[in-house]
């Protein structure tokens, strides 16, 4: 009886000590889960085309002004170097100005704020992060794909006078590539400092409707955001 006790015992310290190796082993390991928070530095380098449609003048064009907003991101670390990273932010409202003559008739055009839009604009990234995980500064690659959906758009007083009465303004939604290049800096085990740059295709087909006038054109974006954030890994 003493015996198998005894047997017992020993058995039980085993697995208190190989739950404690591997409790302690967890303890060691990397944290798997990120999240960031930060400001989103937003800036276009519209192209579009000249919008066409009846009684449209010759020249007129639009462009994009540059936004900031609230930087939100979910990273799940993969292993000491790969990441899987869904980046966006807070959308934002981003305002369209009108480029080209000064006047559309009598109606002043080139530099109004013609209408405004908010956009959600989520990014799915596959990181590469160099050097080794002991390193507190760590450098990163990322690539994936963007999808971005414009709402709430609104065509503004001097939008309607330019179009010739109450202006209805639609954009498509776009999916294409991305990519970010930028560097972490670990100040404690939870917590590190990122900067990153990053570029995304985002093209849309525009449309205003001005009491059955339609004006169209299509436009690419050219995104290039500049990231400061804080992380929290867990």
């Amino acid at each position: 009886m003493m015996q198998r006790t005894t047997s017992l015992f020993r058995r039980a310290a085993a697995m208190l000590l190989l739950a404690g190796c591997a409790a302690a082993h967890a303890d060691d390991a990397a944290p798997a889960n990120e999240v960031r928070v930060g400001a989103y530095f937003v800036q276009y380098s519209t192209k579009a085309h000249d919008l066409s449609g009846p009684f449209t003048p010759d020249g007129i064009n639009l462009r994009v002004g540059n936004v900031t907003t609230t930087y939100l991101t979910y990273v799940r670390h993969l292993d000491d170097n790969w990441g899987l990273e869904l980046a966006g932010g807070i959308p934002p409202t981003a305002k369209t100005y009108g480029k080209g003559p000064a006047t559309v008739g009598s109606v002043p055009f080139n530099g109004q704020e013609v209408a405004t839009a908010k956009w959600f604009a989520p990014s799915v990234l596959l990181d590469y992060k160099f050097l080794d995980a002991s390193s507190p500064l760590r450098p990163y690659v990322g690539i994936g794909f963007n999808y971005t959906r414009f709402y709430k758009l609104d065509s503004t007083p001097a939008g309607d006078a330019a179009n010739g009465g109450p202006t209805r303004v639609r954009l498509s939604s776009s999916i294409g590539p991305a990519g970010t290049v930028g560097a972490s800096w670990q100040i404690t085990r939870e917590f590190n400092l990122i900067a990153a740059f990053s570029l995304a295709r985002v093209n849309s087909n525009y449309r205003s409707d001005t009491s059955g006038v339609i004006r169209t054109t299509s436009v690419k974006f050219n995104p290039r955001t500049e990231i400061v954030a804080l992380g929290y890994s867990f």
